[in-house]
């Protein structure tokens, strides 16, 4: 099998290499709510080459933002559609934000709670041509509503005149079980919080097999709501090889679709990962090894619905220029509960973004920003109205999110000021948003614009956690396919892990100090992700023979006091905020921050909600006193 891309975070078209010889390929589409572009590009085979034959620039928003989508790929995306000689078109579009999203676009308008982009621009112009081609489509685009998003689909399909076979995925929904899991008192696996009174949404996240059942039944079209990401691409993966349910270490390999140029799966579930010739990008155990790392918690138990995968001792070796090989992965049996995440209304928010410029910006802005909310208390005072229930005030400029690591000086002479803030009532962030611009003409000089006029104010959907068990789930397809069920199949019970910190409290004993210290960035590549309110820190080191000094410097205690700003509540125990996980395959460690992302998501009032700059700030710690390693 074959994947490629040239950008993006995910895997964009694969190419599946049967046992005689014959292949399969699949274009994979990527569309994220932070609108990320997505460079992708398809090849043809001649032969045993693959030459590249053209790629695109692709950008999406959801929930029918139509001026992030380049007008672009209504050109470009026919003639991927006739010459990629396709098998397979999959989607992806969903997040543990835009779960959020989807469920306010629904409370809105019954109907919706999809992705429209997916039927009107990504697929409805080009059925005709994906027929023809006897292109098989799989997304999911139904986000909480698949039924609303097969039947407008199949309204553009019957006024184009083309007989399409949609399967609808099912089951994830678990509001109508509200009432039950109420009863059972379920937790939030992340907070420990009770369940909420009330919720938006609740859906699980299912697996790869009902995708490759529905494949297996005929399906043209399969729309799933709330499944994995690599469910999209295990389920032709099973589908395509017949792999069974048991087959871990191949269902491992399936989810290690690492989103870099061109990779190579063999039967085996082994890579090899390159990219087009003449080409832009760099393909590296490094650049490869930082994708790995990205969102991952305990890489010896990164749990998905069909497979419990063990990403610790993967190796990544450098075969040639752009080229590596990929081994290691290994499965174990699935946990026997989906992980099931609701969205609940907590209130109201409002973030406004200020330009500040001339000296002193940064201390204008802030003091500024501490006028306006105390000016504001004073009116809901007036107006009986509650105080903010939280408040993040930061000067884009001034290092504010380093903590106590900025190191501007004297400060910028132009700066931005980013305040949000959170409440209860909505009649109280719009009283807020009234306030701001004023600031410009009777407060320090120097405001100068308001980024995208005055703030609106907008819900806070939260995210609440849960496990909840498989057997009591019922996955159903929908459409001229048969009903499906899943057998059952071998599972072990959920259970938290820990992380390594201790094995190694011996490791600086033993090793050789020195007069030299180094910047983490000297020594290592990082890359950091998110999950919740979670954030994972990635450290692989520049060279197998610093990691011994890695280990030693890096313990979860130093990382703990390093990121200290991030987290709000720095009580209780090291471990309960900083976990250290080994990845001894690709000479790395990889840190959990648990509580570090001020509610991430939607939720956050922060600029970095997702941690996307941790790694990043991590990069300038300091590892002292040991011998010359860089030369």
């Amino acid at each position: 099998m074959r994947i490629t891309t040239t950008g993006g975070s995910s895997p964009c078209a694969l190419v599946l290499e049967r046992q005689d010889g014959q292949s399969v390929k699949a274009l994979f589409m990527v569309s994220e709510t932070c609108c990320k572009k997505a460079e992708m590009s398809f090849l043809l085979q001649h032969g045993n080459k693959w030459h590249e034959a053209c790629a695109y620039r692709l950008c999406l928003r959801i929930l029918g933002r139509h001026d992030c989508i380049r007008s672009s790929i209504k050109v470009e995306a026919p003639q991927l559609i006739k010459k990629g000689k396709l098998d397979f078109l999959v989607f992806d579009y969903l997040s543990e934000i835009t779960m959020s999203l989807l469920s306010a676009a629904k409370n809105k308008n019954p109907e919706m709670g999809y992705a429209p982009d997916f039927v009107q621009v990504a697929v409805g112009p080009f059925l005709k041509d994906i027929q023809e081609n006897g292109i098989r489509v799989i997304s999911n685009a139904g986000g909480i509503n698949p039924l609303s998003c097969a039947q407008a689909l199949q309204q553009i399909a019957q006024k184009c005149g083309v007989d399409l076979n949609i399967a609808v995925v099912t089951g994830d929904d678990l509001m109508t079980k509200m009432p039950e899991i109420q009863l059972k008192g379920v937790k939030d696996i992340q907070s420990g919080l009770d369940f909420p009174k009330h919720v938006t949404s609740m859906t699980a996240y299912l697996g790869a097999g009902s995708i490759s059942k529905a494949l297996d039944c005929g399906a043209d079209v399969v729309i799933t709501g709330r499944c994995t990401d690599s469910a999209l691409i295990l389920g032709p993966l099973i589908h395509q090889f017949k792999w069974k349910p048991n087959d871990y270490d191949l269902l491992a390999s399936g989810r290690h679709n690492i989103g870099f140029p061109i990779v190579e799966v063999r039967t085996n579930g082994e890579f090899i990962l390159t990219k087009p010739p003449n080409t832009g990008g760099l393909v590296t155990p490094a650049t490869v090894g930082e994708q790995l790392v990205y969102e991952i918690g305990d890489p010896a138990n990164y749990i998905l619905p069909d497979v419990v995968c063990d990403f610790s001792n993967v190796q990544i070796k450098q075969v040639e220029e752009n080229v590596v090989h990929i081994s290691g992965g290994r499965g174990k049996p699935p946990t026997d509960q989906y992980k099931v995440c609701a969205t609940y209304v907590d209130g109201y928010r409002l973030t406004a973004v200020c330009v500040v410029g001339g000296p002193k910006a940064a201390e204008k802005a802030r003091k500024s920003a501490q006028a306006i909310l105390k000016r504001t208390r004073g009116m809901f005072k007036q107006l009986k109205l509650e105080d903010y229930r939280k408040v993040h005030l930061q000067v884009i400029g001034a290092e504010d999110t380093y903590g106590q690591h900025a190191a501007v000086g004297d400060g910028p002479r132009e700066a931005v000021l980013w305040l949000a803030a959170h409440h209860s009532d909505k009649n109280a962030l719009n009283v807020l948003a009234r306030e701001i611009a004023p600031a410009g003409t009777g407060m320090a000089p120097g405001l100068t614009a308001i980024v995208g006029g005055r703030p609106k104010v907008s819900p806070v959907l939260k995210l609440f956690s849960f496990l909840y068990p498989k057997k009591q789930c019922q996955i159903h397809m929908h459409g001229e396919t048969t009903d499906y069920n899943p057998s059952p199949i071998p599972s072990q019970p959920y259970s938290d892990t820990v992380g390594s910190d201790d094995h190694h409290q011996s490791d600086a004993a033993t090793l050789p100090v020195g007069k030299y210290s180094y910047r983490l960035g000297e020594l290592a590549y990082l890359r950091s992700g998110d999950k919740g309110n979670i954030c994972n820190i990635g450290v692989l080191a520049r060279d197998p023979s610093y990691l011994p000094y890695l280990k030693a410097a890096l313990t979860a205690e130093a990382v703990d006091q390093y990121m200290t700003h991030v987290f709000e509540d720095h009580s209780g125990p090291v471990s309960s905020r900083v976990q250290r996980y080994d990845l001894p395959g690709v000479n790395g460690l990889n840190f959990v921050l648990y509580n570090s992302l001020g509610g991430g998501g939607v939720a956050s009032l922060r600029s970095d909600p997702q941690g996307k700059a941790f790694a990043q700030m991590l990069l300038d710690f300091t590892v002292a006193d040991i011998p010359k390693l860089v030369k």
